[in-house]
């Protein structure tokens, strides 16, 4: 059996190689940030969001920690922190599952569906019940407001050298803060 080390390091190489855009935080191979698109066919789609990934010293054994950055709109996601509710990563995590699973499987499956009888934003749960089509277009909102691609830390896409900046892009500032500081 290999050491907990060592898997790191071979399921982080294995997200690397998945075309998943991966930004370590420091040094070491147990925080960084991926960057995570919208599954197609759900009111996210179009969506980018930068995923921070903490692996504890005793992963794949213990499940990784996952937040969001960039704001969401969504049941199981805590507004405010980030934080994540989903019992595969929670509760039944298993040393079989690795990364990849986390980003093409169950984050996928968190946001085709989500569940609003175990919220931690108990907000968006209730105008899911409610007004299923009001609750999809809220999560557009939140998507065109927070989760375009330089939310997420990527570049945006070049403008032609004939385009020019309008005045909002001109006038941009650096005070707006993509995400929240770690308590």
């Amino acid at each position: 059996m290999s050491s907990p080390s060592k898997r790191r390091e071979m399921d982080l190489m294995k997200l690397m190689m998945s075309d998943y855009k991966v930004e370590m935080i420091n040094d070491g191979m147990q925080e960084f940030y991926v960057e995570f698109h919208g599954p197609k066919e759900s009111p996210y789609f179009g969506g980018v969001w930068k995923i921070r990934v903490e692996l504890p010293d005793a992963y794949p054994y213990k499940s990784p920690s996952i937040g969001f950055i960039n704001k969401i709109y969504h049941p199981n996601v805590d507004e405010m922190s980030g934080s994540v509710c989903l019992d595969v990563i929670n509760q039944t995590w298993s040393p079989m599952f690795d990364l990849v699973n986390v980003f093409e499987v169950f984050l996928p499956q968190l946001l085709l569906y989500p569940n609003a009888s175990d919220p931690l934003n108990g907000e968006a749960a209730a105008l899911m019940m409610r007004d299923k089509t009001a609750y999809d277009q809220r999560v557009k909102e939140y998507c065109e407001k927070h989760a375009k691609p330089e939310d997420a830390g990527a570049a945006p896409e070049e403008k032609s050298s004939d385009e020019e900046l309008s005045e909002d892009e001109y006038a941009s500032s650096d005070e707006e803060v993509v995400g929240k500081a770690d308590p």
